[in-house]
C-alpha cells in the first residue's frame, strides 16, 4: 500500500517515519478543506498540524503568533528543511520587510508569520484579498490561541477580532492551536473565533516524561544549588521567580555560584532581553532566571529541568512553564520549592489588585487548586490532569509523592489548637508570631501584646516550629484560614473552620518529608535513562561540538541542525553511509544533503 501525500511529506521532508497521537488525523482534515481547534501539550507536535497541511493546500499558509521570538524559530526550523518560510513584523528593517512582501505577492513563499496586530490592519487584510485572488491562501493558523480568552493568563485583545479572518474568508480553513486550556478557556476559545463548527482534537495533556516534585522552602538558594548540583550540573533550564528584583538578584547569586544564569523581566532594557534570549536559544548550558514575561513561544527543545522558587498563580500557569521543559521528549524535571509566606503573598496581590471581583473569585478558585497540588499526597500527574478533565491510569512513578509517598498524620488536635490561638489572639498575626504563642516562648511581641497570658500559651509544645509550621500552610492551604490584608497578612478564621473547631469534623495532614532529593540510585537510573551515558562518550561531545559550529556558521540554535534525539540516535546508530543516514528519525531529505557529510566525517573519525 502506497504513502499517503501527507506521509510521504512527513518522511521526505520532516524526516519522521511515522505521525505521532492524532496528528495525521488532524492533518487529513485541515488539508481537506475543515476547520479545526487543537488542543496538544507543549512538545506534542502542534507545528506539524499546520504546517503539513499548508504544504499539501495550494497557495501560502497564513500563521498568526503572538511572539517575534517564536516566528524567527519556527522560520529558522523550516528553512532548514527546505521550506521557503518567511515572517513580517517590526524586528525586520524596510529593505528586508519589502523584499518578503515581494516574495509573497510572487507566489514565492510556502509559510507566512505574522503578528496580530500587522494582519489586522486594513492595508494587510487587503494584500491577503490579492494573494486569494492571485495565488490562494492554503491556511489560516491562530497560534497560542488561549490568548483569545480573558481568563486565561496571556490575554491578547487583538486575538478577539481575528473572528474577520472567517468573515472575510470563509472559504479558507482555520486551525486554532493551544497547550493548555481549561473548559472555561476552551469554550471561549471557540465563542471568540466563531469556532463553533470546527472539529476538536484534544490530545492527552499527560507529560510522562518530566518528573515533578515539590518541597518545602528551607533556604530555597542552597536547595536550588543542591538540585542542580546533584542532577543538572551542565544543562540548560529556566528558573521562575515572582518578582524582577528577585530575578535580578536570584540571576547574580547564581553567576557568583559559577552558572551560566542570565536574567529575563519585562523591566528590562528590550535589547538586554533579546541579547539574552538569544544566547538561551543558541548555546549550551545556559540557565534563565525569569518572571513569567519569559516562556511563551520558546521553542528550546533541551530545556531539561524547570525551577519554580515561587508559587506561580495558577495550575495552568505552572503546568504551563514547566510544559518548556522536555519538548524533546526525553527526561526532564519540574522542580519547585514554597512557604507559607508564598501562599500569603499571593493572595495579598490578588485581595489588592484592581482586578473585578468576579475575576478575583475565579484566580482565587485557581490559586486553591495550586495550593491543593502542592499539599496533595496523591500522584502529581494524575492531580494534574485531573484539574483538566483528564483521568491518569495510575500511579505515574514519575513524581515525589510516587517515588516516595508522603505519610498522613491525624491533625484535628493540631489544627484546633492553632485554630484556637488564632481567635484568642484577635485574628490579626503572622504564623511565626503564632507558633511562639503555642509553643510558650515569651518572646518581646508575644509579651508586648499579653499573649503570654492567653490559654493556648504553650499548650503546642509536642510539636516543633516546624511541624507548625506546617499545619498553618496546610490550613491555609485548605482554607481554614486566610490572609487578612487590612492587618498586614495576619491570619484570620474563614467559615471553614467553625465545624472542626466545634469537634463535627476530622483533618488528616500530610507529613512533610524531610528531603526532595533522589537517591543516588535513582540519579544514576535517570541519567542511564536519558542519554545512556551519553554524556561521559567523547563521540557525544564531538557530535555536539559539530552541531554547535554549524549553528554558529548559519547564526541558529543548535536545535534547528538536529534535536538531542536526533543526535542520541546518531550516536546508538552510527550510521556509515548517507542512506544509512537518512534513516534517522528527524533526518529529512535537506538536512541529510546539507549536514549528512559532515556528522558522518565526526563519525568516520571515531571508528578508526
Amino acid at each position: 500500500m502506497s504513502a499517503s501525500p501527507a506521509q510521504q511529506l512527513l518522511e521526505l521532508t520532516f524526516g519522521y517515519s511515522a505521525f505521532r497521537g492524532q496528528q495525521e488525523a488532524i492533518v487529513n482534515h485541515v488539508a481537506s478543506g475543515g476547520d479545526a481547534l487543537v488542543l496538544m501539550p507543549t512538545g506534542g507536535g502542534k507545528s506539524l498540524c499546520y504546517q503539513l497541511p499548508a504544504l499539501l493546500r495550494s497557495g501560502v499558509g497564513i500563521v498568526v503568533s503572538p511572539l517575534i521570538a517564536l516566528m524567527q524559530d519556527q522560520v529558522d526550523a523550516l528553512r532548514q528543511l527546505g521550506v521557503n518560510a518567511a515572517f513580517l513584523n517590526s524586528s525586520l528593517d524596510a529593505e528586508t520587510a519589502r523584499a518578503t512582501f515581494l516574495a509573497l505577492m510572487r507566489g514565492e513563499i510556502q509559510l507566512l508569520y505574522v503578528a496580530p496586530e500587522r494582519l489586522l490592519t486594513q492595508s494587510f487584510l487587503s494584500t491577503l484579498h490579492d494573494i486569494e485572488q492571485r495565488i490562494g491562501i492554503a491556511l489560516f493558523a491562530i497560534d497560542e490561541a488561549h490568548c483569545v480568552s480573558q481568563w486565561g493568563h496571556d490575554f491578547r485583545p487583538e486575538y478577539r477580532q481575528l473572528t474577520v479572518l472567517h468573515e472575510v474568508f470563509p472559504s479558507v480553513p482555520r486551525i486554532a492551536l493551544t497547550a493548555t486550556a481549561d473548559m472555561p478557556t476552551r469554550n471561549e476559545i471557540v465563542e471568540r473565533l466563531g469556532l463553533q463548527e470546527a472539529r476538536q482534537f484534544v490530545s492527552s495533556f499527560d507529560r510522562p516524561n518530566i518528573r515533578y516534585r515539590v518541597a518545602l522552602k528551607d533556604n530555597a538558594r542552597k536547595q536550588l544549588q543542591a538540585f542542580l548540583e546533584a542532577e543538572h550540573s551542565n544543562d540548560a533550564g529556566i528558573v521562575y521567580c515572582l518578582s524582577r528584583r528577585k530575578v535580578e538578584e536570584t540571576a547574580a547569586w547564581m553567576q557568583q555560584q559559577g552558572w551560566d544564569a542570565l536574567a529575563y523581566h519585562a523591566g528590562l532594557d528590550a535589547s538586554i532581553r533579546q541579547a539574552n534570549q538569544q544566547r538561551f536559544l543558541r548555546e549550551e548550558g545556559v540557565i534563565m532566571v525569569a518572571t513569567v514575561a519569559f516562556g511563551m513561544g520558546i521553542d528550546k527543545p533541551n530545556v531539561r529541568f524547570v525551577a519554580h522558587l515561587d508559587l506561580p498563580k495558577s495550575m495552568e500557569g505552572y503546568y504551563q512553564e514547566t510544559g518548556r521543559a522536555g519538548r524533546d521528549g526525553l527526561p526532564a524535571d519540574a522542580w519547585m520549592v514554597y512557604g507559607l509566606g508564598d501562599v500569603v503573598s499571593m493572595r495579598q496581590m490578588l485581595e489588592g489588585s484592581d482586578t473585578p471581583e468576579e475575576r478575583k473569585r475565579l484566580e482565587q478558585q485557581k490559586l486553591n487548586a495550586l495550593l491543593g497540588y502542592c499539599e496533595s499526597t496523591a500522584c502529581r500527574h494524575q492531580t494534574i490532569l485531573r484539574y483538566f478533565s483528564e483521568e491518569h491510569p495510575g500511579d505515574c512513578q514519575q513524581c515525589d509523592n510516587c517515588l516516595h509517598p508522603v505519610e498522613t498524620w491525624d491533625g484535628t488536635e493540631a489544627a484546633r489548637m492553632a485554630l484556637s490561638c488564632v481567635y484568642r489572639s484577635g485574628q490579626r498575626f503572622g504564623a511565626g508570631h503564632l507558633i511562639d504563642i503555642l509553643l510558650g516562648k515569651a518572646t518581646a511581641q508575644v509579651t508586648r501584646f499579653q499573649h503570654n497570658t492567653l490559654s493556648t500559651f504553650g499548650i503546642g509544645q509536642s510539636l516543633n516550629q516546624a511541624q507548625w509550621s506546617s499545619v498553618f500552610r496546610q490550613l491555609v492551604a485548605a482554607g481554614f484560614l486566610e490572609a487578612d490584608m487590612e492587618a498586614y497578612g495576619g491570619l484570620r478564621l474563614t467559615a471553614l473552620a467553625r465545624p472542626l473547631l466545634k469537634g463535627e469534623t476530622n483533618i488528616w495532614l500530610r507529613r512533610d518529608p524531610q528531603t526532595s532529593k533522589l537517591s543516588k540510585a535513582e540519579r544514576a537510573s535517570r541519567h542511564k535513562e536519558a542519554f545512556a551515558g551519553a554524556n561521559d562518550d567523547p563521540l557525544w561531545q564531538a557530535l555536539k561540538a559539530k552541531r554547535m559550529e554549524l549553528a554558529r556558521e548559519q547564526e541558529v540554535p543548535p536545535y534547528v541542525i538536529f534535536h538531542d534525539s536526533t543526535l542520541l540516535e546518531i550516536l546508538n546508530q552510527r550510521p556509515g553511509s548517507l542512506t544509512e543516514m537518512s534513516r534517522i528519525s528527524g533526518v529529512g531529505a535537506a538536512k541529510l544533503e546539507r549536514y549528512g557529510d559532515a556528522f558522518l566525517e565526526v563519525l568516520e573519525e571515531f571508528a578508526r
